[in-house]
């Protein structure tokens, strides 16, 4: 079976409206990812020649070398969702060289995750795969659980390591996310001084925004305006959720209630309800593709292996540079993870599959 007879097998019934729908925003506005995207993209910004060499070294590696994608393996779930929650499945990942090896073995082009873990096989790992290191958390302890993100090091500490990129979570319309904003400003600063790339969680948590019997965590007009603040702040990389709905910004301007700015055009003219144009959107806010968009592969559940294609060819029509994809592979023994990891890339790779 071909490449794209796989990939048509696992949409289903989603391979027609996927494969062959046209965008409401023409590709001829967005940085389409290409094996020279870190000139294209990169080039002509202030990102100093250590920085590029630290973008080039994820872009070059593993089975999506060369481009212009990106396939990072994160595993961050031992602190933000509990080792016992996150582990349970596959015990062999509180080992974190499992995680590293997990990352060498599925092809990735890099794998993200925490001071621990990279500081425990740093010396034996960073020569052989471009490392992350996630420099801040919620820690999920404090009682009652709270949305914040509190600093697990220093930036100085992940370049020790032998790190070539840091990554961080904001959570965008929290109680702390003023703050957060301002540390992880200061953050990405100080990484890129040190020649080190920048990727940001662009994360949505506020209780207000599940309204009307819909959560708009997830909504295409909140989360594209999370990618430009993150962009603003210059992350190089935006990591966000797939969106599957819109209309945050209209359902908490109903009513007596009012927040943040809209124009009814963000519906009408640069989105439709489509999955495609819902992430074109999102790649929209990130300056049109000047930051790469890598959209999150979610929870593990009992159709992994279809749903992680599906949100890669979402994510590749759309415009986005990637996937990033930790509990649907590292919950499952490592041969089914590979697998799953795989089966990711291979979208990129599949020519058949074109922006839309």
């Amino acid at each position: 079976m071909s490449n794209i007879a796989q990939i048509q097998s696992l949409l289903g019934a989603d391979a027609d409206p996927l494969l062959n729908h046209k965008a409401k925003v023409s590709r001829d506005v967005i940085h389409v990812p290409s094996p020279t995207i870190v000139d294209s993209a990169f080039g002509p910004s202030d990102r100093s020649p250590q920085v590029m060499r630290s973008l080039q070294a994820m872009f070059g590696n593993g089975r999506l070398a060369n481009t212009g994608y990106l396939s990072i393996l994160p595993v961050d779930q031992g602190i933000e969702h509990s080792a016992g929650a996150s582990f349970a499945k596959n015990p062999a990942y509180f080992d974190g060289e499992n995680i590293v090896k997990l990352a060498i073995e599925g092809g990735c082009n890099a794998v993200a995750t925490t001071f621990g873990v990279l500081s425990s096989v740093s010396r034996r790992y960073a020569h052989r795969i471009p490392m992350m290191v996630k420099i801040n958390h919620n820690e999920l302890m404090t009682y009652p659980n709270k949305f914040d993100q509190v600093m697990f090091g220093s930036v100085r500490d992940a370049w020790n390591l032998g790190a070539c990129a840091v990554g961080a979570t904001i959570y965008f319309g929290s109680d702390n996310s003023t703050r957060q904003i301002v540390e992880v400003a200061r953050a990405f600063e100080e990484a890129h001084s040190l020649g080190m790339a920048t990727v940001l969680w662009c994360y949505i948590r506020n209780n207000a925004f599940k309204t009307g019997g819909k959560d708009y965590h997830t909504s295409a007009d909140l989360t594209g305006q999370a990618n430009h603040l993150g962009v603003t702040i210059k992350a190089d990389i935006i990591k966000q959720k797939l969106p599957d709905l819109n209309g945050g910004f209209a359902a908490l301007n109903s009513g007596d209630s009012s927040y943040g700015k809209l124009d009814k055009r963000m519906y009408s003219d640069l989105c439709s309800d489509h999955p495609i144009d819902l992430c074109r959107y999102q790649v929209l806010n990130c300056y049109c593709g000047r930051a790469g968009l890598i959209n999150s592969g979610g929870a593990s559940g009992s159709n992994d292996l279809a749903e992680a294609v599906k949100t890669a060819v979402i994510n590749k029509r759309a415009g986005g540079m990637g996937l990033i994809s930790g509990r649907k592979a590292f919950q499952k023994p490592m041969a089914e993870g590979v697998q799953l990891l795989n089966a990711i890339q291979d979208v990129y790779l599949c020519p058949e599959v074109t922006i839309a």
